[in-house]
């Protein structure tokens, strides 16, 4: 139980870092001009990634879950989701960002994994939520989470896309990716 304390404590300091840079970058791109798009959902997809760590604490102690035969396999995907995410955060720089905040004709990122897909960090995230539940056998957090994240994104990348191509040359960097 201390290595999934020490776990959840680690990934509990990570995000809420995460959330220090997106409220700083959310600033400079304000005063850049930038426009928020998704207001209405962000809070239901902050509440989903915040229940997300609840309803695992839930399962990993109420069913006396404990670390995964599998461990290795898992902890180094998890690992390899948090070099991708590190990757994608420093790919986006400024423009990184929790919320969707488009500066009006700013230039398209298409350096680092953003050369080989269009939302690698959507890619990250439900990858993190499947490994990290499966690392603590935490099995009904990772079906939950996964259908509510599959839910989530159904909804943000349509209005992510919409903001990027209204705002910038999104459209003609990403065609056929």
């Amino acid at each position: 139980m201390m290595i999934f304390t020490i776990f959840i404590i680690l990934i509990a300091i990570q995000r809420l870092v995460e959330l220090y840079i997106a409220k700083q970058n959310e600033k400079q791109l304000k005063v850049a001009g930038a426009v928020e798009y998704g207001e209405s959902h962000y809070r239901w997809m902050v509440l989903m990634h915040v229940s997300f760590f609840i309803v695992l604490i839930f399962e990993v102690t109420l069913f006396g879950r404990n670390v995964s035969a599998l461990w290795p396999i898992w902890l180094t995907l998890f690992l390899m989701a948090q070099s991708g995410r590190i990757w994608v955060i420093s790919s986006l720089g400024k423009h990184w960002n929790t919320k969707i905040i488009v500066v009006p004709n700013a230039e398209v990122v298409i350096k680092g994994p953003y050369k080989f897909f269009k939302h690698p960090n959507y890619i990250i995230v439900a990858t993190e939520i499947i490994v990290i539940s499966l690392l603590f056998n935490a099995y009904l957090t990772a079906i939950i989470f996964t259908i509510l994240n599959i839910w989530m994104m159904a909804v943000r990348i349509p209005l992510e896309e919409k903001a990027l191509k209204e705002n910038t040359e999104y459209s003609a960097v990403f065609k056929g990716k």
